[in-house]
């Protein structure tokens, strides 16, 4: 799937990638070259006017972490997963305390969001 993108936003997202929370580095480290399941996930990835944490493209899902700069900004939040949404994609917000405490449950979470939401898409052997 060919997602749109706005390249003027290329170095804000090698900035973000540079300047990764703790909760994204935890995350990172477990799903990277393909380590969950032999999914591949992209870090700070741009799509349309936004960045979203993490893509992984076999499954049209993005996963959003959220900490404390998310407590005051739900309509914009609710706007951004409406056009993430509208592309045939699928969201998943996690709170990076969630992340921070227990990555392993956060992707215990991520499983049964695929099994339960994601029907329309094969799902890894395993999964």
């Amino acid at each position: 799937m060919k997602l749109p993108q706005n390249i003027s936003l290329k170095q804000r997202a090698r900035e973000l990638r540079k300047n990764s929370t703790l909760a994204e580095v935890l995350f990172w480290c477990v799903v990277k070259n393909r380590q969950f399941f032999g999914l591949d996930f992209n870090r700070q990835k741009i799509i349309g006017n936004y960045i979203v944490d993490f893509y992984c493209p076999q499954l049209h899902l993005v996963i959003e972490i959220d900490g404390s700069s998310h407590a005051n900004r739900q309509d914009y939040d609710r706007a951004r997963d409406w056009y993430l949404r509208s592309l045939g994609l699928h969201v998943l917000r996690v709170y990076d305390a969630d992340v921070k405490e227990n990555v392993n449950d956060v992707l215990r979470m991520v499983v049964g969001y695929c099994k339960e939401i994601i029907r329309d898409v094969p799902l890894p052997d395993g999964m």
